[in-house]
């Protein structure tokens, strides 16, 4: 909370991190090396279509 202003300004930053970490993040231990290039390319190619929308 050092960096905030307010609970609520802490709190909308928090959800949004939290919904691009869920995009990007995967259990590297569970995917082949090759699989997670992959799942992490489509993965930047949605965060691009969709801050190229915003």
């Amino acid at each position: 909370m050092l960096g905030f202003k307010s609970p609520a300004s802490a709190q909308r930053f928090l959800s949004i991190h939290a919904a691009v970490r869920n995009a990007f993040n995967l259990q590297r231990h569970l995917i082949f090396r090759r699989s997670l290039r992959l799942l992490r390319a489509e993965a930047a190619e949605q965060w691009q279509i969709a801050t190229a929308a915003a």
